[in-house]
């Protein structure tokens, strides 16, 4: 089933239906054994009514027994012989005996008979609770369920005598069965209404779902990136999807729309060099003795480089992860430095040993040479870099005492391809990717990389990595 109006619709009806079922179970019961009560309880009252009878020595052919068809009566000895019973009771079961016509009782067992008129009240009726059970009655031709209470009863010539009374169950089935009937009419009609009702509420709460799954196919046919789905007015789980959906929508776009100012910009990098290097050939080849063999080989490194960074933000783009190798930074720092001699500014080197992070001693270098190639290109007179531990966290910095960066344009250098206008020479800059490989290297590490002003008014970057646990932490 794929709809999921119909899904819930069902769903509420077979749970609705399940606890009605149940609540119906139990009314029914509940009715059932009120019903029963009050009937045993109607049974039991003329049951006692005969037993007291027979306690106070009325004789047995003589018991005044209810001329109610409705309260059948079997008075059974305790010889199993059936001495009385009501007028009219043609067959009985559930009682401890199936006879319905009195026998003579037996003799009166032998004693003075003054005695016994002078104290007739020895007989007694038994106090213990009367059992119930279920049974039938034949009275007058109509036969019907009853429920008989059993009550024995000693008379005062010592003789035991069952007493057996019953009530018909005819009230308790046509209770129970107008309930019944009443329940199976409403049921079917209160289930067709919870699964309408169902229908419609969902119908209704699924159609701002309906609509941002219609625009989201439109934008997939036409590609087009702009294009936002409606965000109902409601706060509601659809109304924060909708939202959720244009944010994911608006990232899409902008990724989509870095990616393609990437290439762009790429193919404009690479086509600078890729042209002087095709025409210092095509003149070379024309004129050797004209050939720039140290303005070629210039421009390959040129495209080298340009080519490793390309490759490296792919890489980092991809989601590529760093290792884990333990990396001291001050002793990269000090490599990178002493690299770099020919540099045009010393660089002053204040770094703390013992200290170390986790990642890729490869990537990190990259981020080191990027800053300091950029300190280098700005710097006046002097570039300082430092390493240091700030409550938990390794600090790399490298200043310079260059014009610095304007505090609007300090989030903009981290773009890709981006070169302010005092750097725009391509002779004296790179591509513009130096930073922005250093920022997404530092994030892919765990750590942050910002831009400040220095104490000499420059420019004062800071790499900042989580330290390292100690060992067997």
């Amino acid at each position: 089933m794929r709809s999921v109006r119909a899904r819930a619709a069902i769903g509420a009806t077979l749970v609705v239906a399940v606890a009605l079922i149940a609540a119906g179970a139990a009314v029914l019961l509940s009715l059932r054994a009120n019903l029963i009560d009050q009937t045993d309880l109607q049974a039991e009252v003329v049951a006692r009514e005969v037993a007291a009878q027979i306690a106070v020595d009325v004789p047995v052919d003589r018991l005044d027994l209810p001329d109610d068809e409705e309260r059948p009566v079997q008075v059974v000895a305790e010889d199993g012989r059936v001495v009385a019973v009501s007028e009219n009771l043609e067959a009985i079961s559930g009682t401890s005996s199936g006879q319905v016509a009195p026998r003579s009782p037996a003799p009166a067992p032998t004693g003075d008979d003054d005695d016994e008129e002078d104290d007739p009240g020895r007989g007694e009726v038994s106090s213990d609770d009367p059992r119930f059970r279920s049974g039938s009655a034949t009275v007058d031709g109509e036969s019907a369920d009853y429920r008989f209470a059993t009550v024995e009863a000693t008379s005062g010539a010592a003789r035991t005598y069952t007493v057996h009374a019953g009530a018909p169950l005819a009230t308790e089935q046509d209770a129970v069965g107008t309930v019944r009937d009443a329940m199976l009419v409403g049921l079917p009609l209160l289930l067709a209404v919870v699964g309408g009702v169902t229908w419609l509420v969902t119908r209704r709460a699924l159609r701002p779902v309906e609509g941002i799954r219609s625009e989201m196919a439109a934008i997939t046919r036409s590609e087009d990136l702009s294009r936002r789905v409606p965000e109902p007015a409601s706060r509601d789980e659809v109304a924060r999807l909708a939202r959720t959906t244009n944010e994911t929508l608006a990232a899409l776009e902008a990724s989509v729309e870095r990616q393609r100012r990437f290439v762009a910009d790429a193919s404009h990098e690479l086509r600078s060099p890729i042209a002087s290097l095709r025409t210092q050939l095509e003149v070379g080849a024309a004129h050797p003795d004209l050939l720039d063999v140290p303005g070629a080989v210039e421009d390959t490194v040129r495209l080298q480089q340009l080519a490793a960074d390309l490759l490296l933000l792919a890489r980092l783009d991809a989601g590529e992860r760093p290792g884990a190798t333990p990396v001291d930074p001050a002793g990269l720092l000090r490599e990178e430095v002493a690299q770099r001699a020919g540099d045009r500014i010393p660089v002053e080197v204040t770094a703390a040993d013992g200290l170390e992070v986790t990642g890729s001693r490869n990537q990190l270098a990259r981020v080191v040479g990027n800053l300091l190639d950029n300190a280098q290109r700005h710097a006046a007179t002097s570039v300082t870099a430092s390493v240091r531990s700030e409550a938990g966290r390794i600090v790399l910095a490298v200043a310079d005492d260059g014009s610095g960066v304007p505090e609007q344009e300090r989030e903009r250098i981290f773009e890709r391809f981006v070169r302010l206008d005092d750097a725009r020479s391509r002779d004296e800059g790179g591509a513009g990717l130096g930073l922005a490989i250093a920022r997404d290297v530092a994030r892919r590490h765990g750590g942050t990389l910002t831009v400040a002003r220095s104490a000499s008014g420059g420019a004062l970057f800071e790499l900042t990595l989580p330290e390292a646990p100690p060992e067997g932490a």
